[in-house]
């Protein structure tokens, strides 16, 4: 089983397709033209959409035959507000709006593999194609579950998949167990009282007691939590004042928590807010934390994991399939629709001599190259699972 001779055949179309995605990149919860262009794709494959589902998340329903198998194929469609710094004719038209994850591949991939399974229609059964708005930290998945995502297109088994920028072209990852870490945003606004800079007594100083507590939370991980449970924090922004001589009366820190558990992130809270009271409150102060846990782990149900791993060797052979991947402490929101659905969260090789960024990077781009392996994983899993009767 090798690469999909049709799929392959797409690989021009699919370019265009993407680089018109990457070019009209929108944020989460905004993604309308991006929704009317999958929309109007799957229309013109016969596919039913089912829209608004999750704000702008939408879903393509295809049926072949009577059973009640069926099979959920997921891609998020949302942008980052990142200023691009790439150069070529499909940048983004949207200053300080791109996609620099590759979710316009992902959403391509999604397309590739719909069109081609409803040319074929080689399976028994119902294919669920969910295009998933604002997966970037802002809920979407969660959103598109409230709306009744599994109780009007239930599925037995769910499979999604993001490119690796690390992993070479024509290599897939799937592996059993947890793939990606929970993932937390925070807030911490700090009151003192402002004074004149040359009369530092008359001050409850904020910038002090951010200071401190930079430096005492970073005690959490190697103090609080054990050296056996990986866990990440990271102060990333750091607000005060506005002046040479003044010493302000505020100041506002924020940042991010990686862990691979829910329960050793409910302990880095905990501790956080105990440091953050007690440093403020000690130099005369307060502090108020917003804690906010954004994702949990991805935990890839191990037969729906080895069904991946199957289906991605038939496709570029054993050799190129990384079946016990570390979990990465990157984080990822499928992970709420793994809770609901057993599947798999793949990785797909994105790397070559021209494509060396990260995501999250203003020169990243999608390999336009991966889209052909993508999109015959998606369109393979679904003739695997729901195999025609012999």
């Amino acid at each position: 089983m090798p690469l999909i001779d049709e799929i392959v055949a797409m690989q021009d179309e699919l370019k265009a397709w993407r680089r018109d995605i990457h070019s009209h990149p929108e944020l989460g919860f905004e993604e309308n033209r991006t929704a009317d262009f999958v929309a109007e794709k799957l229309e013109s494959f016969g596919i039913q959409v089912h829209r608004g589902i999750g704000k702008t998340g939408l879903v393509g329903v295809l049926k072949v035959g009577n059973e009640t198998q069926s099979i959920g194929l997921r891609a998020d469609m949302d942008a980052l507000p990142i200023l691009e710094e790439n150069t070529f004719d499909h940048r983004s038209t949207h200053d300080g709006v791109m996609h620099a994850c590759g979710h316009d591949g992902h959403t391509t991939m999604l397309l590739g593999a719909a069109r081609y399974l409803a040319a074929t229609r080689s399976f028994r059964g119902q294919v669920n194609f969910i295009f998933q708005p604002a997966e970037e930290g802002i809920g979407g998945a969660k959103a598109m579950i409230e709306d009744g995502l599994f109780r009007d297109f239930p599925c037995d088994q769910l499979f999604g998949m993001h490119n690796a920028p690390g992993m070479p072209i024509g290599r897939f990852g799937a592996s059993a167990g947890t793939v990606t870490a929970a993932g937390a945003f925070f807030d911490i606004e700090i009151d003192g009282v402002g004074a004149h800079g040359a009369f530092p007594h008359d001050s409850a100083d904020p910038v002090i007691m951010a200071a401190e507590m930079v430096v005492s939370m970073q005690s959490i991980v190697s103090r609080n939590v054990r050296p056996t449970d990986t866990a990440v924090l990271s102060i990333t922004q750091i607000h005060s004042g506005d002046a040479y001589n003044v010493i302000p009366g505020k100041a506002r820190l924020a940042g991010t928590v990686r862990t691979f558990s829910v329960a050793v992130m409910e302990k880095i809270e905990e501790r956080m807010r105990a440091i953050a009271d007690g440093v403020a409150t000690a130099h005369g102060g307060s502090a108020e934390v917003d804690f906010r846990t954004i994702f949990h782990p991805v935990v890839n149900d191990a037969a729906a994991a080895t069904l991946a791993a199957d289906v991605c060797g038939g496709l570029v052979g054993e050799a190129n399939v990384a079946r016990a991947l570390p979990p990465g402490t990157g984080s990822e929101d499928f992970s709420f629709m793994l809770e609901e659905v057993p599947g798999c969260y793949l990785l797909l090789g994105n790397h070559d001599d021209e494509h060396t960024r990260p995501v999250h990077n203003a020169g990243y781009d999608f390999n336009d190259k991966a889209a052909v392996y993508g999109a015959s994983f998606f369109a393979s899993v679904v003739e695997t699972a729901l195999k025609v009767a012999e």
